[in-house]
């Protein structure tokens, strides 16, 4: 092996192309051969392609930092996840168990609420909840779907088995760069796509499309979609102006479109021009002045009553949010049950209730092993690593606990997966995870792997970009192609 490469150890975790022994898995080992033989040079070489073809194909990300807005580069290693079909499949339809489950719990709870009533989750926990919205009350979305999208997170621990560490459910962002990941691997590894099977991901803008398509309330042959965007300073602004290229959709602002006898239009300089589905990337408070946030400049006045009215599909529903909470994170596996009378596919990680007494007391007793989240931050904010805390920051999470106990969930530090990444000149293992992307409407279709984040920083457990993180592309490897 290259220099680069012959100290490579994973720290006591689950490595996805290296075994315990130092050699290459069996499904990945001429991959790991091909790395081997470049020389450090070549891998610089390929290195720097990859850093050109970001800023070429203009792919960034925004971080917010004091008050202002900063783009970066997009952060990407070109030494790729491997994922095994046989294996994804498993994790594909678990994928689609637990979409179909959530959507049904959505349903239910903006109608019926027969899993309140009977007892399977504490009313007060998802009525009390600030993403529960009474004003989706008696709404029922073509499909029963609510959230059209979404954007679990995967982790693999010790045993290399996959876990749901998340869902996402408003408004998930990521699958972008997803895209854009293989199209910098295509440019700069173009050799690899001969040797290997693997599955492609480029024709998500058009499941998407179908998807959104699927909703609309008039049946027609190509119907108006839009892309509703707080506009250019939002961190995600790349990915909507992506997608709606890709989808052939318009991208608008809220001043764009404007509502009429409870229709939706959209201006256009020939004219309003009636809209049938908006793929909105605003927070449900923002959407509508005239029912959440007043002070809202993002939103549309008017079009929570073109929705209920059936004149409009809105994805994701506004409500979704609902099931996007930390805390009813941890009774997914209960709806499962109860709604489809099945076993979970894939499960959840153990979670703690810090609301419940018994919870709270293990975890204010054990916070230095605990991971600590807040229920409704994203982006990795608001959290504690307990083993990576100092006793002044577990003294601060316990305060925080106590003073408000149903903001806060805990759940075992666990033992990340780790990957080969390219990092100062030399091959090191760093920690992961995954973001594949469910699309619901008339079918589900799940995304031939996903959006893997690293952490860049070696022992962090923390992927995300806006904090340092990396990312690459992702193969779903099927039987490999002969030579």
């Amino acid at each position: 092996m290259k220099k680069h490469w012959t100290s490579y150890r994973s720290p006591g975790c689950f490595d996805e192309l290296i075994t315990e022994n130092g050699a290459p898995r069996s499904a990945v080992r001429r991959l790991v051969t091909h790395f081997s033989k470049m020389s450090p040079e070549e891998m610089e070489a390929r290195k720097e392609a990859a850093e050109l073809a970001i800023r070429e194909m203009g792919i960034s990300f925004t971080v917010y930092s004091q008050g202002s807005n900063i783009d970066r580069a997009w952060p990407f290693d070109i030494i790729p996840r491997v994922i095994r079909g046989r294996d994804w499949r498993v994790v594909s339809a678990g994928l689609k168990q637990r979409g179909k489950a959530l959507n049904a719990f959505i349903n239910d709870v903006y109608n019926k609420q027969s899993i309140l009533a009977d007892g399977i989750i504490p009313a007060e926990t998802v009525l009390e909840s600030g993403n529960y919205l009474e004003a989706c009350r008696g709404i029922r979305p073509k499909f029963g779907v609510w959230a059209h999208i979404c954007g679990t997170d995967l982790v693999r621990d010790l045993d290399g088995r996959f876990y749901v560490l998340e869902d996402n459910l408003r408004v998930p962002s990521g699958v972008s760069y997803m895209l854009e990941n293989r199209e910098v691997t295509k440019r700069v590894l173009p050799e690899l796509f001969y040797r290997y099977s693997i599955r492609p991901v480029d024709d998500y803008p058009l499941r998407l499309y179908q998807t959104l398509a699927s909703l609309s309330p008039r049946e027609r042959k190509r119907p108006c979609i839009v892309v509703l965007t707080p506009g250019i300073y939002n961190s995600a602004y790349f990915e909507h102006s992506f997608l709606a290229e890709g989808m052939g959709a318009t991208l608008v602002e809220g001043n764009d479109l404007i509502v009429k006898d409870n229709v939706v239009f959209m201006r256009t300089v020939d004219g309003p021009v009636r809209v049938d589905v908006i793929y909105r990337r605003i927070d449900d408070t923002f959407l509508d002045p005239e029912v959440f946030r007043p002070d809202s400049a993002l939103g549309v006045p008017g079009v929570m009553k073109a929705w209920k009215a059936g004149n409009v599909a809105i994805a994701n529903a506004p409500g979704s949010g609902v099931a996007d909470d930390k805390v009813i994170y941890a009774y997914v596996e209960k709806m499962i049950g109860y709604y489809l009378g099945e076993k979970p596919l894939i499960r959840s990680v153990k979670t703690y209730l810090c609301h419940d007494e018994r919870d709270r007391e293990y975890v204010l007793e054990n916070l230095p092993d605990l991971v600590v989240k807040p229920a409704n931050e994203s982006g990795g904010y608001g959290m504690m690593v307990g083993p990576h805390a100092s006793q002044a920051m577990h003294r601060k999470f316990a305060k925080l606990i106590e003073e408000n106990p149903r903001n806060y969930i805990a759940q075992p530090t666990l033992s990340l997966s780790t990957a080969p990444t390219y990092c100062d000149g030399k091959i090191a293992p760093r920690h992961l995870d995954l973001r594949p992307f469910i699309l619901q409407g008339r079918d589900s279709w799940v995304t031939p792997g996903g959006l893997t984040r690293v952490a860049m920083r070696e022992g962090s457990l923390v992927v995300n970009s806006s904090q340092g993180g990396g990312s690459k592309d992702t193969w779903i490897m099927e039987r490999r192609k002969k030579r």
